[in-house]
């Protein structure tokens, strides 16, 4: 007989396989001999009241043995078969490509970027020398931005496709099985780069393909439909089926679609700053403690409010985490936050934003929303002082209107430049903050802070455009064959969102191409 319940249990007995058992048998009303085993479903922190537990979701196996089950793809030889052109090695591109696989197509992936391995050395050019490659960053290479933005595979994405099928993927090419159960799965930034080289792997041993510094220049479209791509202003390369999986930050790709008349739309976003506090004042907040228990990990915050009619919010939220400079051109500044799978870093950091809306940025320009974004980000960069210096404030100062003295320690390796932030951001964005930040003070105690640094800017929380698409065959409306995908055409926004989404073009492909 097998039986679902819900358990509470105490952090420190989280491990101890005996007390859960204890737990299970109490609850069951049943002799703990005979539980022959359990599986946790799913693991989250309930931290409401002062004594913090871990709420389990359990699957018991009373008077039958433990039933394990095993999730394998058997992913068949595609090199003979249909092409499949995919822009873009994100996770929408990736898992795009695996589908196809499943699919009996056979996928070429060309990435602008480098491999993970050879992304490292830019990165660390960037972080160190404020030099930008604007071919391989934290944006553009093999897994895409999300590669070294450590992983969140949080998602409300469940009504799109098959979460837990995306999850197992990641944990047969090496992902822990914790992404299984925990409330909000985190990979980190340390283990996805050899994950992502697995599944690239699987792609080349089936038969597919995966290219790198391959930048799309081109669209080879005939009588409205799609007959293949131009690689470096050089290479044709045919095939009558491509997934635009290019990310929020391929605006090259914008222009050419708009400098070719295939249609393309303004989109609202989001933008702001990032916010890094110490994590000892965000743990003792959530965990109502002066110290945070070994047995309970950084803790994390949600935070949102309504200012007018604008909706401030955090998101991205990166306990023990670090920000990175996330530009992908030069004399601009993007900050971003990512955390180590330990999430070991004394500061916790989360992305604190003002939506925008099209109405902010009047006129007909498609583009209209991305100039304006570009434009906030070269203004950070100019009080930034260069070299990816970034402009900062601490917190209570920024509120009340004075440039801070100096400013905290922090994670932005570039470095960071006390200014006057309200002269990075729009008046409405900024306006917007200083009404939010005290009110979100009152919902979590020690939050309105001046330890607290705000970094400007964060402005990729989306893609400023739309790639309009057919609802059911995921096709452009004037190109047959060519299928937007994921966050960079704005319909996903985050890793397993994205990867949904490229799985769900590739069977739109099979369906439809």
């Amino acid at each position: 007989m097998q039986k679902d319940i819900e358990i509470t249990i105490a952090p420190s007995d989280l491990e101890k396989e005996a007390e859960i058992k204890k737990l299970l048998s109490i609850a069951l009303k049943t002799d703990v001999s005979r539980i022959n085993g359990y599986k946790i479903l799913k693991r989250s922190i309930d931290a409401r009241s002062r004594k913090v537990i871990y709420r389990l979701q359990v699957k018991v196996f009373i008077d039958e043995p433990l039933l394990n089950e095993v999730f394998t793809v058997n992913y068949q030889d595609v090199k003979d078969k249909k092409p499949v052109i995919i822009v873009g090695a994100g996770p929408a591109g990736l898992f795009a490509a695996l589908q196809c696989i499943e699919n009996g197509m056979k996928p070429i992936v060309l990435e602008r970027g480098k491999d993970v391995k050879q992304r490292r050395r830019d990165l660390a050019l960037i972080n160190k020398e404020g030099i930008v490659n604007t071919e391989s960053n934290y944006c553009y290479g093999e897994g895409g931005a999300g590669t070294y933005s450590d992983g969140k595979l949080y998602t409300r994405s469940n009504k799109r496709g098959d979460i837990n099928k995306v999850l197992q993927i990641f944990v047969q090419h090496g992902a822990t099985e914790d992404i299984l159960i925990d409330a909000r799965p985190h990979i980190g930034t340390n283990k996805l780069p050899h994950i992502i080289t697995a599944i690239r792997e699987t792609i080349q041993n089936a038969g597919g393909e995966v290219r790198f510094d391959q930048k799309v220049t081109d669209f080879i479209v005939d009588f409205g439909k799609i007959k293949g791509v131009v690689i470096n202003g050089e290479e044709k390369l045919l095939a009558d089926a491509v997934i635009l999986a290019t990310g929020h930050s391929a605006r090259d790709i914008y222009t050419l679609l708009n400098d070719k008349g295939i249609l393309v739309e303004a989109k609202p976003f989001a933008l702001g700053v990032r916010i890094e506090h110490p994590q000892s004042i965000i743990d003792a907040a959530q965990y109502h403690c002066d110290i945070r228990s070994e047995f309970l990990p950084p803790a994390y915050y949600s935070l949102v409010e309504q200012v007018g009619s604008r909706g401030v919010f955090s998101f991205c939220m990166c306990p023990g985490g670090i920000i990175a400079p996330c530009a992908t051109h030069e004399n601009e500044i993007v900050v971003n936050g990512w955390s180590p799978s330990k999430r070991n870093n004394p500061f916790a950091n989360s992305g604190t934003v003002v939506q925008v809306t099209l109405e902010d940025v009047p006129g007909e320009n498609p583009l209209r929303m991305m100039e304006f974004q570009m434009q906030i980000e070269q203004t950070a960069f100019q009080l930034g002082g260069g070299h990816l210096v970034a402009p900062g404030q601490r917190m209570v100062d920024f509120v009340e209107g004075r440039v801070s003295a100096d400013l905290p320690k922090n994670s932005y390796l570039p470095g960071t430049n006390s200014v006057m932030l309200k002269e990075t951001l729009p008046d409405f964005v900024a306006s917007s903050l200083k009404n939010a930040l005290p009110l979100f003070g009152k919902k979590m105690k020690g939050y309105y802070t001046n330890e607290a640094i705000l970094v400007g800017v964060e402005s990729r929380s989306s893609s400023p455009v739309r790639i309009p698409r057919d609802r059911e065959s995921y096709q452009h409306p004037q190109v047959a064959g060519l299928y937007p995908c994921a966050e960079g055409a704005g319909y996903a926004g985050g890793i397993v969102s994205a990867a949904i989404d490229g799985v769900n073009c590739a069977n739109a492909i099979l369906k439809f191409g």
